[in-house]
């Protein structure tokens, strides 16, 4: 594994052959190494990624990980990603060889992180993340097993959920002034959306005739600018169908917005408008904060309460009936007492 030297501009560089996964033998440079090591390790460790063996180092595997999931994930989702394995996982495992971590080393790790005072939560989604990047390894790079199995859980998912009533939802709106907010608020609010899904309807997703809205795509704001992307789930994109009076709301929200093209983008805020102003009517209506995507909790228990199924709440607001069941089930009332009703009711004396 040679580098050489450039004198020219006093750097290393590696150039190497390789075979792609198309059996096509390809040659590979890489310039401006300051040190004859670092130029390298540079192709130890494109080749060592190249062959994905499971002695590849923890880094490796992360590089391989990331890349792939970028190609089938949400920038939000990848950006979570990256951000929980900087700062909780890489600076324990980086230049560990994948087949060297034991579940000892996995209980070490668990044993720091939980004398942080991370909550439960948290740390259930720091242990999540590093057991579905083994197992990917598993799955895809030949590791026998993953020793998260053996080392155990560390944190639990919390089941509690914040939300508005229909009650607390109609004391706080009226204290919503600015136009844009609270017109988004009430579409939030009546529609169950999720906020990236609001921020990408254009005015073309709005049949005003039929009272619908097409959800076809979502929208992220990025230091690197605003991107668009589909839905969050494969069951994301929808038509919904809306109260006439929250449309007529929309429609009348259009209108004053000058020069606006179907192709434009109705809301053109950042969260941090919507957020100033709930944080300021909830303060004034005397009800507790909830976030913007707790909306979207808020809608789907007003559903609930109405006694909708959750396939049809599934449907609307674009996720599956397991996802509803699993997230809301809990907000269900009990049919036990009902079952037990019913089932006194065909029983014959003895």
């Amino acid at each position: 594994m040679p580098a050489y030297y450039d004198e020219s501009t006093k750097t290393w560089f590696c150039k190497f052959y390789y075979t792609d996964y198309t059996g096509t033998k390809k040659q590979k440079k890489k310039r401006g190494f300051k040190l004859q090591r670092e130029a390298k390790e540079w192709e130890r460790t494109f080749l060592e990624r190249l062959q994905g063996t499971p002695n590849m180092t923890f880094q490796s595997l992360y590089d391989l990980y990331i890349e792939d999931m970028s190609h089938r994930l949400r920038q939000n989702s990848i950006d979570g990603k990256k951000n929980v394995f900087k700062n909780r996982i890489l600076p324990y495992f980086k230049d560990k060889p994948v087949n060297a971590i034991t579940p000892t080393d996995i209980r070490a790790w668990q044993n720091e992180q939980i004398d942080k005072g991370y909550s439960d939560a948290y740390l259930d989604r720091i242990q999540n993340m590093m057991t579905t990047i083994l197992n990917y390894a598993v799955t895809y790079y030949n590791l026998p097993s993953n020793p998260c199995d053996r080392a155990g859980h560390m944190g639990k998912r919390t089941r509690s959920m914040s939300f508005w009533t229909i009650e607390q939802y109609n004391s706080f709106i009226p204290y919503i002034s600015d136009l844009s907010a609270h017109t988004a608020l009430q579409l939030l609010f009546y529609s169950g959306m999720r906020f990236g899904e609001l921020l990408a309807l254009t005015l073309a997703d709005f049949d005003f005739k039929d009272n619908t809205i097409n959800i076809t795509k979502s929208l992220q704001h990025k230091a690197s600018g605003d991107i668009v992307t589909p839905p969050k789930t494969d069951n994301g994109i929808r038509t919904i169908t809306m109260p006439e009076a929250i449309m007529q709301e929309i429609e009348d929200y259009t209108h004053k917005i000058y020069g606006i093209k179907p192709s434009d983008r109705v809301f053109t805020f950042t969260k941090s408008l919507i957020r100033g102003n709930m944080k300021r009517g909830a303060e004034k209506a005397e009800i507790p904060f909830i976030r913007i995507h707790d909306m979207r909790h808020s809608h789907v228990s007003l559903l609930i309460n109405m006694g909708f199924s959750p396939h049809l709440i599934a449907e609307r607001i674009g996720d599956t009936v397991q996802m509803v069941n699993s997230t809301y089930g809990h907000l269900y009332p009990s049919k036990h007492n009902e079952v037990a009703e019913k089932l006194n009711q065909i029983i014959v004396p003895s």
